[in-house]
């Protein structure tokens, strides 16, 4: 039961901590002695939470005065440890102490956890009065113990400290340790956010508290470089191996306890655990970076869908750009969103049917550069912004800035088709048909004039709730093409159920199709059954005459690419209209 309690008191192991350290400072002055320490008790050995004036932090319980009074739950004062039997080959003698005097630390239960101890060079008693100041001090040392558990320093669930604690004891680290001494610190995930959420809604608060405690169980009883363990987020642990800890043998220990998890635990069917290690130097690191190259680590473990994964660089070098990257174009956004002038901008790559060599439409592109760092990919940062809230209010502004520049392009004499890229987020929104039909009256403009594309995985979110959205669109004489046509999860099926117009060949189907007697047949064979489905067919990619050859032999209605033209900002388009020549003609 005693040790159960120093289990719980969450104590043993943990790093220096201030408010104890001055508890043992004022034992020692008040003592007038060199030594003062708050030991705990353990099986095997007597370990020091705070020390003053001796170098380990620990020593054999076998022989330790501080055993005596755990067990005993009393004060106990040895004037002289040479003189002592009992103590006299104790390793505190070894040290050179002769004095000891230490009071029990008691939980409020009566279980004692160890002593508050003042040891001194030289033999001496003590007063009443000095024994009541003892006692005393071992109360205000179990009083720091109870306002952890009190005040926001335990998590109630599992009775682990928590993550306030986990930092301050980062923090203490570089107290009693060397500094830059390696470390390795880990993070032990048992559920995904996805999972975790999904799990809540279906089981219940309860049903998660039942994970946790099974992974704290798991966990104190299956990992020897577990240190002192910490309870950071609803299905987050971490702890700090002990000094020492090859990287190796605690990766596979990970694993083992990863498969030792999955083939006892009730949660395998609806979480998957995930580790992340991230090595450290202790004083050299802050905790929040330590957090965040944990967390690092963990979302790799889970990109990658790996057990365990060491914190990289590299890696986290990626998850910094991403994370710069929304933060940064969300600025962006708000600012052209107010109508600001700034690093957002439509450009316009044309499309040419191939029957007449007419330009009969263009796709709006958005483009972002960035005050600072210069251009900005759309391979790059569109792929991000795509997985946020922002690409609903992404799409909102390119679908407003688009629709402008078709107003004044048509005012000035250019009647085109106009295509936007839509996410599957907007597909979602109850209101999107709504505004779509309010801009285009805004603008003046019928709704032949703008086209949608949708990529097939867009519709895979929530596909009967995006159909209603195509239909409803389809019904307002919105024009819809099928993007990227090829590369989604079902075709077939979606080419003959979704109230499309147009299907858009994507450009990997097109790159050397010239060269490639398989690429060429599958394009024919899409364009035909497109055909027969009823369907217009646009060729992304187009990039030289004999691709363009190939294509026209295979009956494809459009196409866009760069041997066209780049894609051009407004006024760059409306001259390249007036200059252009009316058809690239193909190789016979």
């Amino acid at each position: 039961m005693r040790l159960d309690a120093l289990r719980r008191s969450n104590l043993l192991d943990t790093p220096p901590d201030d408010a104890f350290d001055r508890i043992t400072r004022m034992a020692a002055e008040l003592f007038k002695v060199p030594v003062a320490a708050i030991s705990l008790t353990d099986s095997q050995r007597q370990w020091f939470k705070s020390r003053v004036g001796i170098g380990v932090d620990a020593i054999p319980r076998l022989q330790a005065p501080c055993a005596r009074v755990a067990e005993e739950a009393r004060l106990l004062v040895v004037p002289d440890l040479l003189d002592d039997a009992a103590y006299r080959a104790s390793p505190l003698a070894a040290l050179g102490m002769r004095f000891y005097a230490g009071a029990p630390l008691l939980t409020r239960d009566g279980h004692c956890l160890g002593a508050m101890c003042v040891l001194g060079r030289a033999p001496r008693a003590i007063t009443e009065g000095e024994a009541a100041a003892l006692r005393d001090l071992a109360a205000l040392a179990m009083a720091q113990v109870e306002l952890r558990h009190a005040v926001g320093r335990v998590d109630a669930v599992s009775g682990l400290p928590n993550r306030t604690q986990f930092i301050d004891d980062v923090r203490g680290l570089g107290t009693h340790r060397p500094r830059g001494e390696g470390r390795l610190a880990v993070l032990v995930s048992l559920a995904s956010p996805e999972q975790f959420g999904s799990a809540e809604r279906a089981m219940g608060a309860g049903y998660l508290d039942e994970i946790v405690v099974q992974g704290v169980r798991m966990l104190e009883a299956g990992l020897r470089h577990a240190g002192t363990l910490y309870h950071l987020a609803p299905t987050e642990f971490a702890f700090v191996a002990p000094p020492g800890t090859d990287a190796v043998e605690l990766r596979v220990e990970l694993e083992n306890w990863l498969r030792r998890r999955a083939a006892a635990a009730t949660s395998r069917f609806v979480t998957t655990a995930r580790i992340g290690v991230a090595p450290f130097r202790v004083g050299a690191v802050t905790d929040a970076e330590l957090l965040r190259d944990l967390h690092s680590a963990v979302q790799q473990a889970h990109d990658q869908d790996c057990g365990v994964s060491m914190f990289s660089p590299e890696r986290d070098a990626v998850y910094r750009r991403t994370f710069w990257l929304v933060n940064e174009f969300g600025a962006a956004l708000d600012g052209a969103a107010a109508g600001r002038k700034g690093p957002l901008r439509l450009v316009f790559q044309p499309k040419v049917d191939l029957a007449s060599g007419a330009c009969i439409g263009a796709e709006a592109l958005l483009r972002w550069t960035h005050p600072q760092a210069g251009e900005v990919a759309p391979a790059e940062f569109i792929p991000v912004i795509e997985r946020t809230a922002l690409m609903r209010a992404t799409t909102n502004w390119v679908l407003e800035a688009a629709m402008h520049q078709l107003a004044q392009w048509r005012a000035g004499g250019i009647a085109l088709e106009l295509s936007v890229n839509v996410s599957a987020a907007n597909l979602l929104e109850p209101d999107f048909c709504v505004r779509i039909v309010d801009g285009l009256q805004r603008h003046g403009l019928p709704p032949s004039s703008l086209a949608l594309e949708i990529t097939e995985s867009a519709l895979m979110l929530n596909p009967r709730l995006a159909l209603a959205t195509l239909r409803a669109l389809d019904a307002a004489g919105v024009r819809l093409a099928i993007d990227d046509f090829g590369t989604g999860y079902s075709s077939l099926a979606y080419l003959q159920s979704l109230p499309a117009q147009v299907v858009k060949i994507d450009r990997s189907f097109v790159r050397d199709i010239e060269q490639d007697e398989r690429k060429r047949a599958l394009v024919a064979t899409m364009i035909k059954l497109s055909h027969d489905l009823g369907h217009r067919v646009v060729a992304e990619g187009v990039e030289t005459a004999d691709v363009l050859g190939v294509l026209r032999n295979a009956d494809c209605d459009e196409a866009q690419g760069y041997l066209y033209a780049r894609p051009l900002a407004p006024e760059a388009f409306a001259d390249w209209l007036v200059r252009r020549e009316p058809e690239i003609v193909a190789p016979a």
